[in-house]
């Protein structure tokens, strides 16, 4: 299953940018972006873990804010592409080839977790914040930007394997605080994320960031 999860994100690594969804397609876009991580993680330099990084989208905009950042994904030719990206900018990114709910770093060495568009792709989530989790310092923050697609389209690979993904369309907003509470976060909060400038149009679905404390 995991296979066609890697082989499916792998061939839409070269039109990937392409969509707001995934990439900056507008000056104004790229500011809200800046604004929104400014607010998050302030102006200290932190350790940042950016999980299912995909062609580099967080993880380049938390390492323009001065921020030492790890970027994991899955999928190489992904990666391959955040690295140029990285490069183009001058931007000093860790990046790595790793399974989101397997992760083989240190223990208690983040600051800041953060995922965006992830958690619905994953066979076993419940397995991934029990680890994402163990890598937070004490204190330490996990980030998701998540929203509640609804029945999904089931297209190329998903297809296949949309009915082993619990998560699979995205979750409400309550839900998806409920799950990551019941994992041993604590000060868990929801704000919407419907602001037109983020995603260069008003979304179509529900679309909020949670954060929590480990």
């Amino acid at each position: 299953m995991k296979e066609l999860v890697r082989q499916h994100w792998n061939r839409r690594a070269a039109d990937f940018d392409l969509e707001a969804s995934h990439g900056l397609l507008t000056d104004a876009q790229a500011h809200a972006w800046r604004r929104l991580i400014s607010d998050l993680a302030g102006a200290g330099p932190l350790d940042v873990l950016d999980i299912g990084c995909g062609t580099g989208f967080l993880s380049l905009l938390f390492a323009a804010a001065r921020h030492r950042v790890t970027g994991v994904d899955m999928a190489p030719t992904m990666l391959a592409r955040a690295r140029d990206k990285a490069k183009a900018q001058g931007l000093d990114i860790r990046f790595v080839e790793a399974d989101a709910e397997t992760l083989d770093l240190a223990a208690a060495s983040q600051d800041l977790i953060v995922e965006r568009h992830v958690i619905w792709t994953l066979p076993h989530p419940e397995t991934a914040l029990d680890s994402w989790r163990r890598l937070l310092r004490p204190g330490g923050r996990l980030m998701m930007i998540e929203g509640h697609w609804g029945p999904a389209e089931r297209r190329d690979e998903y297809n296949r394997i949309y009915d082993r993904l619990p998560l699979f369309g995205g979750r409400p907003e309550a839900e998806m605080a409920a799950l990551v509470r019941a994992h041993g976060f604590a000060s868990v909060g929801v704000k919407p994320l419907m602001d037109p400038e983020l995603w260069t149009e008003l979304p179509g679905h529900p679309r909020y960031l949670l954060t929590a404390r480990a």
